[in-house]
């Protein structure tokens, strides 16, 4: 399992599978080999909905975006 946190709050967003990781790090984009960082905005969720992304990953990145443009997230090993 894997924990994702809001880059600026350091809040704990959720806890994510291998498929759910192996996903993101498929479509988002990493500057380097050791990233583990994200921009999330709201029309990447949307293009993850399109796209028939796991629901439950969607709901949980949406609620953690909550009213904002967008933002940064990282992910950690448990």
């Amino acid at each position: 399992m894997y924990r994702l946190f809001d880059e600026d709050t350091k809040a704990f967003i959720g806890a994510i599978t291998q498929a759910q990781l192996d996903y993101l790090i498929d479509q988002l984009e990493e500057e380097g080999v050791e990233d583990r960082d994200y921009a999330i905005t709201p029309m990447t969720l949307s293009l993850f909905e399109g796209e028939n992304v796991d629901p439950i990953l969607i709901s949980m990145l949406r609620t953690a975006l909550g009213e904002r443009d967008e933002m940064s997230i990282y992910w950690e090993e448990t």
